[in-house]
């Protein structure tokens, strides 16, 4: 596949992922980029917010850990608050008793990294879901 066709394919779906643990942060990049996502990365919730502000994003996971529980989602609100609406969702690899995460709307997910499998799955699916909000609202 020609360099200008792969980059064309990735910018159709890109995921910001906020995540303060470097190994998870790499870990979880490499898994999405390896699934054909173009993946940015935050280390920090203010870092993550000059790049909501900097780019559009199809999907934004956040760390549920990072600062505070208020501050991930403080960060994903700030997210539904964009004109471009990204899906949202917290992640988490700490908290092996979490099920049901919220995500944007009425949808829940739980993302663990010991489940990288499922990963790229809950992913598309969140994507796809923003999709059809989009051509919903489109034709409505």
């Amino acid at each position: 596949m020609p360099a200008a066709t792969a980059r064309r394919r990735l910018d159709l779906a890109r995921v910001l992922l906020v995540h303060e643990d470097l190994a998870s942060r790499l870990t979880l990049k490499a898994v999405l980029e390896a699934g054909g996502y173009a993946v940015d990365v935050a280390a920090r919730p203010a870092e993550a917010l000059s790049q909501l502000d900097s780019h559009p994003y199809e999907l934004v996971l956040c760390n549920s850990r990072i600062g505070s529980r208020e501050t991930g989602h403080n960060v994903l609100a700030y997210a539904r608050l964009k004109e471009y609406r990204p899906a949202t969702a917290l992640i988490t690899s700490e908290v092996p008793g979490v099920t049901g995460l919220s995500s944007h709307g009425k949808q829940h997910v739980a993302i663990r990294t010991e489940e990288l499998p499922e990963l790229l799955g809950q992913v598309a699916e969140l994507i796809g879901i923003r999709a059809s909000r989009r051509a919903r609202a489109l034709a409505g």
